[in-house]
């Protein structure tokens, strides 16, 4: 399993947390998601290769920005 962390912004609630998760949740082999809007942080889990740039691209979806952290 691979562990992909994310700083998210513009986060201020769990209504964000869930926008930011079901929006991740629709990229392809993603297993895991923890995502926080007190911390901003975004962990994705996965078994197969997920392309970073996707998460972003959901995360933007969401809208919300993400990087790497």
């Amino acid at each position: 399993m691979t562990t992909t962390q994310f700083q998210v912004t513009g986060m201020t609630c769990g209504h964000c947390e869930m926008s930011v998760r079901e929006e991740v949740a629709k990229v392809a082999g993603v297993d895991g998601i923890d995502v926080s809007a007190q911390t901003g942080m975004l962990v994705v889990s996965s078994t197969a290769s997920v392309d970073p740039n996707a998460i972003i691209a959901a995360v933007d979806e969401a809208g919300y920005q993400a990087v790497p952290a």
